[in-house]
C-alpha cells in the first residue's frame, strides 16, 4: 500500500508517481491479483490497493487491468544446406603474400646506433616447409626464421631499401614491397 501526502505542491509529484505506480501494477498484475482499486481520501490522498474497504469515507475508483500482451515467438528457420562440393575459388590455394607492417615506408631512425625492429605480416600462414627471411638491401639479414619480427642492430647511416622474403624449399615464393628507412647516425669525426 502506498500513500501520497496532500501538500498542495506535491499533488502533480503525486499524480505523476500514481500514474508511474498503475503502469507497475499493470505490468505485475497477474490473474491472482486481477483487481486493483484507486482509493482517494478526503485530502485527494491516493492509495492503490487490492482491498477497497481499507479506508472507510474515500472515493474508491475500479481499475480495469487489461490482460497482458502475448505472441508466440516466429518459427525457427530451417539452416541452409551446407554446399559439400567447393567451388573453383576455394579450392585454389590462395597467393602467398608478405606484407611489412612496421616500420613505415620512409621512416627515419633517429640519431643513434642504427637499432630499430622490423614486423611482417604473412597470408595464408606459413606452411611447415616455408620460412621468412629480412634483406636489407638485397642482402639476407640473419638466419631464415619461421618468426615474423627481427630487431636490427647498427644499421650504416644512411637509406636502406628492406623487404621480406617468403621462401619455400629454398626458393622465393613470395617478397614484400620494399620498405625505405633513413638511418640518422652521429659520425666520429677526427
Amino acid at each position: 500500500m502506498c500513500v501520497i501526502g496532500t501538500d498542495p505542491e506535491k499533488r502533480v509529484h503525486s499524480r505523476r508517481t500514481s500514474l508511474a505506480l498503475a503502469a507497475l501494477l499493470v505490468l505485475l498484475s497477474t490473474p491472482a491479483l486481477a483487481q486493483v482499486y484507486k482509493v482517494t481520501d478526503d485530502e485527494e490522498g491516493v492509495v492503490f490497493t487490492d482491498r477497497p474497504d481499507a479506508n472507510p469515507g474515500a472515493k474508491v475508483e475500479k481499475i480495469e487491468i487489461r490482460e497482458t500482451n502475448q505472441t508466440a515467438p516466429p518459427p525457427l528457420m530451417p539452416a541452409a544446406p551446407r554446399s559439400s562440393s567447393r567451388s573453383a575459388e576455394d579450392a585454389a590455394p590462395a597467393e602467398p603474400t608478405v606484407v611489412i607492417t612496421s616500420p613505415a615506408n620512409e621512416t627515419t631512425i633517429a640519431m643513434g646506433p642504427g637499432n630499430f625492429a622490423v614486423s611482417a605480416r604473412v597470408d595464408p600462414p606459413l606452411r611447415s616447409s616455408e620460412t621468412l627471411v629480412l634483406l636489407i638491401d638485397g642482402q639476407a639479414y640473419g638466419a631464415e626464421q619461421t618468426g615474423t619480427s627481427w630487431y636490427v642492430e647498427g644499421a650504416m647511416r644512411g637509406p636502406h631499401d628492406l623487404v621480406v622474403q617468403r621462401n619455400a624449399r629454398g626458393t622465393s615464393a613470395a617478397a614484400s614491397e620494399p620498405v625505405r628507412v633513413d638511418v640518422l647516425r652521429p659520425s666520429i669525426a677526427r
